[in-house]
């Protein structure tokens, strides 16, 4: 049985924002404009998704939103750090203790179990889990009965499962989606966008995703359109129709 999920507080904080933010890949004939002056703030306990035609910058605002990358020029920030002052070391921590990532790749570690994918960046960190967290979000997740299972013995919906606890074990300010469903079958997808809203609605998640799939955005609140590293459009609360008639409208 699922555990129950308290609704978390209405906010309107902002979780992240970029101010600005220009980021340009290689220079002279080969130079790359991939942000070009995008100014977005993400409020907290919401979903949003970022949609866009190949190339439109919506991976690269959320990697330099995340601290994986960094920008040209311009600022982004988590809650009120700006990530343009912060050395490695200092990156690395704010994105072990307030971040939280799922990827379209799994990244799990063939040889450890799932408990043990899961609570890694923790260990690596040299700190204990929170074992009733973990347990929480395990039933939520429904993978409570595979914990002891390595990832070859899960279903590739059961491995994003996985990937998502990960993310959200240390109760991160921001979990940060690459194409969380671009692997998944439909049900596993789906399955993965409910548990995903629940977690904004129940645990206060900040979700921020990237994604070309319609469906998958229709569980945003909030859906931010890019074309040509700027920001073209933004729908809220929005319903699939809106969404496929705005992808049309870009030639996405």
């Amino acid at each position: 049985m699922a555990a129950v999920l308290t609704p978390a507080p209405t906010t309107t904080a902002v979780a992240a924002r970029a101010v600005d933010a220009v980021k340009v890949y290689g220079q002279g004939a080969t130079e790359v404009r991939a942000l070009d002056g995008v100014t977005i703030g993400f409020e907290t306990g919401r979903l949003t998704a970022i949609m866009g035609p190949s190339g439109s910058g919506k991976s690269t605002l959320l990697y330099c939103l995340a601290g994986l990358d960094s920008l040209t020029s311009g600022t982004a920030y988590i809650g009120d750090t700006n990530l343009t002052t912060l050395n490695d070391k200092s990156l690395t921590v704010l994105r072990r203790d307030r971040v939280g990532f799922v990827f379209q790749a799994f990244n799990l570690v063939p040889t450890l179990t799932a408990a043990e994918n899961i609570t890694l960046p923790m260990a690596l960190a040299g700190k204990r889990a929170d074992d009733a967290w973990l347990q929480t979000l395990a039933t939520s997740l429904r993978i409570q009965d595979r914990l002891h299972h390595r990832p070859s013995e899960l279903s590739g919906g059961q491995q994003q499962r996985v990937a998502a606890a990960r993310a959200m074990l240390t109760r991160p300010v921001l979990v940060f989606a690459d194409e969380p469903t671009g692997n998944l079958d439909s049900r596993a997808a789906t399955e993965l966008l409910e548990l995903t809203r629940a977690a904004v609605e129940g645990f206060g998640q900040t979700v921020v995703m990237v994604t070309h799939d319609a469906r998958a955005a229709s569980y945003a609140d909030r859906v931010v359109f890019l074309a040509d590293g700027r920001i073209v459009e933004e729908l809220h609360h929005p319903k699939l129709d809106d969404i496929l008639d705005q992808l049309k409208g870009l030639g996405a």
